[in-house]
């Protein structure tokens, strides 16, 4: 048994995977790389998949679907991880092999001492394209650090400080116990991948480490501003499906059931302002009939998240209330670099 294994969904990839999965080889014997073709079919993303697994038969696995997504590539990944931990790392991203050291000396340590954790959670850096600065999203102020802590010990997340994809690691038996399942053929499943799972974590560990390099600045990106806005059905289907998940307003330990709440509020605000920024009556409308469907199917939390800062924010009437949410939308965008 592994103790990491870590999911590449690739989908023509050709131009950057092997840089990728270059400093993942960092990680040796312990580590299990899982290269999910998606079905490439434009370049050499299975040819390459392939050759690593011929020249690392003990690391490397290459997986080869019919294109399902990159929901299906991380569900694909899952079901062939024989890790202890799980990890997704995109085809354009890449890791620092210093913090992937200290991470998995981490991870080692819950395999053989007496506690268990259920999610390791690490810093990651925004490697912007053009950036002379790269922003680093840190967690020091919301978690404890060196120790395993539990929800009720989490102290303070800052606005637009959350926990992505690229900042955790998940037990992979917890993942499957909570039955996570990311729907096919839709962008912005990532987002699924962190929250589900989040009322099963019991046991939690922040490592103060630079470990995930996010690359941001590709024009076909998904999270390229235009694209999102083009994509913003599935953005809605993806807030949708996290509204239906849980009835956070229920879940009992408080600090855990206030940040899903913030979470579904961003998720709520992004869908908003992007419905907004597109300048379409249609998609406004897609705008009103999701906020509609949370007062139709959780009353409590639309009328928690409707009264708060960001839900009057999306709901300000006219043409100049739509101008303030967006000029608050882009101070935020600045502030923490994202898009």
């Amino acid at each position: 048994m592994k103790l990491l294994s870590v999911a590449i969904p690739c989908y023509n990839s050709e131009a950057y995977m092997e840089h990728c999965i270059q400093t993942l080889l960092a990680g040796g014997e312990e580590v299990e790389i899982i290269i999910v073709d998606d079905g490439s079919t434009k370049d050499r993303t299975a040819e390459i998949a392939d050759e690593y697994e011929q020249r690392y038969p003990t690391i490397c696995r290459a997986v080869h679907q019919e294109n399902g997504g990159h929901g299906q590539a991380v569900n694909t990944g899952l079901k062939h991880a024989t890790g202890i931990f799980f990890k997704v790392v995109d085809s354009d991203d890449w890791v620092n092999e210093e913090a992937y050291r200290q991470v998995l000396d981490t991870l080692r340590r819950f395999v053989y001492g007496e506690d268990t954790l259920d999610m390791l959670v690490t810093n990651f850096v925004y490697e912007k394209e053009g950036a002379k600065r790269k922003k680093v999203m840190k967690y020091h102020t919301a978690f404890p650090k060196d120790r395993v802590f539990e929800w009720k010990d989490v102290k303070f997340f800052m606005t637009g400080q959350y926990i992505l994809m690229h900042s955790v690691i998940y037990r992979t038996e917890l993942l499957r116990q909570c039955g996570l399942e990311l729907p096919q053929h839709t962008f912005y499943v990532d987002n699924i991948f962190v929250y589900q799972p989040l009322p099963h974590v019991k046991n939690i560990y922040y490592l103060d480490v630079n470990f995930y390099r996010y690359f941001i600045g590709r024009a076909d990106q998904s999270v390229n501003e235009t694209v999102m806005i083009g994509r913003l059905d599935q953005q809605i289907r993806v807030t949708k499906l996290m509204l239906g998940y849980y009835d956070v307003t229920k879940i009992s330990c408080r600090k855990l059931r206030h940040y899903m709440i913030q979470y579904l509020e961003i998720m709520m605000t992004v869908s908003s302002v992007l419905a907004i920024k597109s300048g379409t009556e249609e998609n406004l409308e897609k705008k009103k009939e999701l906020w509609q469907y949370l007062k139709k199917t959780n009353l409590p939390l639309y009328l928690r998240l409707r009264t708060g800062f960001l839900g009057q924010g999306c709901n300000l009437p006219g043409k100049g209330g739509r101008e303030l949410l967006i000029l608050g939308y882009k101070i935020t965008q600045k502030f923490y670099g994202f898009n």
